[in-house]
């Protein structure tokens, strides 16, 4: 992480105190205003217009001509995989926290998946949470649900705020992505346009081919493909969205804490489960550079679990387990098992 990462921060947010169950009442929206700077009348419209495009021609997987329940399962497989490895490891744990390490070419493949999540780049994705980080439910955070629920989940993203368009936000924040050439390139050179098409090409040709293969028409590859195209990348992607805000949203309104951080952060069992351990946000914030975000032995992150065995098979390395100075302080102890520190409860 850089060096702003670790600075203290002011404790203009003070968390609710605990009460006997680990459990804190909700937090209220319209607790913080909106980050300065944010033109509350300007639209971002690129983006505001393909969240508006991509929900619009997700709704087309719902009609008979395009409904298939082989595009169902296929939506399911890529929102799980493409969630867990491109946003969950890869732009968030790897590239953000460096909560390990591994080889470039495989970061490289983590992160070809991450942008056909259409999340943005890499270093502007690492930008704006490290800036959330730094300022956590703070004026300066860039999507608290503190100034209300909406703003935290989608409004952050479609309201124009020049702050998180200037140059100084990579260089603050991202500096050390923006070593990596490939990463220069996918800033510069519509890098993440091409790989955005690509997978529609890929998503449909699969569908295509596969129809024609068994033996179906040319109409009726046309109607398969369209189907795989609309459930695999549309569908999935609408939902790897809302799975990702989430966490942004809900996480720091409702559940319980383990830990008294100086923001509002919270577990939130649903959003835990439904995003591969994301949602044991309070924990993350707790202890950020960790890579294992479930700290309890019930709290299951398999975002966690695959990031130990992609370790088994040498593909990740310089693992960053949980600190047992941190974990204390939830009651946990901890053990040593190959390297990796492991909650014993």
């Amino acid at each position: 992480m850089t060096a702003e990462m670790t600075t203290h921060r002011p404790a203009a947010a003070k968390a609710l105190p605990l009460t006997d169950t680990g459990l804190a009442a909700p937090e209220q929206s319209g607790r913080l205003p909106l980050p300065n700077g944010v033109l509350l009348r300007r639209i971002e419209w690129p983006t505001a217009s393909v969240i508006l495009a991509y929900h619009l021609v997700a709704l087309l997987a719902f009609i008979p001509w395009t409904f298939s329940w082989t595009g169902v399962i296929v939506a399911i497989i890529a929102a799980r995989l493409s969630g867990l490895l491109g946003i969950n490891i890869c732009y968030h744990r790897l590239l953000t926290h460096r909560g390990f390490k591994c080889p470039k070419w495989f970061e490289h493949t983590l992160a070809v998946i991450a942008i056909c999540c259409v999340q943005d780049t890499p270093a502007r994705w690492v930008a704006v949470h490290r800036r959330h980080h730094q300022h956590a439910d703070e004026q300066p955070d860039p999507h608290s649900p503190l100034v209300n629920f909406l703003w935290g989940h989608i409004g952050w993203l479609i309201i124009k705020n020049p702050e998180l368009n200037r140059l100084g936000i990579y260089d603050r924040y991202a500096k050390d992505i923006l070593r990596d050439p490939f990463y220069v390139a996918i800033e510069r050179n519509w890098l993440q346009v091409k790989i955005i098409l690509a997978q529609w090409a890929v998503f449909f040709g699969l569908g295509f081919l596969a129809e024609l293969a068994m033996g179906g028409t040319t109409m009726q590859a046309l109607q398969f493909g369209l189907s795989i195209l609309l459930w695999g990348v549309f569908v999935r992607t609408v939902f790897v969205w809302h799975q990702t805000w989430a966490v942004n949203s809900v996480t720091h309104l409702w559940g319980y804490r383990n830990y008294q951080t100086d923001e509002d952060s919270r577990n939130n069992v649903f959003i835990g489960l439904l995003a591969h351990g994301e949602g044991w946000h309070n924990n993350h914030h707790a202890d950020p550079r960790s890579a294992r975000h479930g700290h309890k032995w019930w709290e299951f992150d398999t975002t966690w679990l695959t990031i130990r065995l992609f370790e088994k098979l040498g593909l990740a390395t310089d693992v960053v387990g949980p600190s047992p100075h941190v974990m204390a302080k939830a009651g946990v102890n901890m053990v040593t098992r190959g390297g990796s520190n492991t909650p014993d409860e």
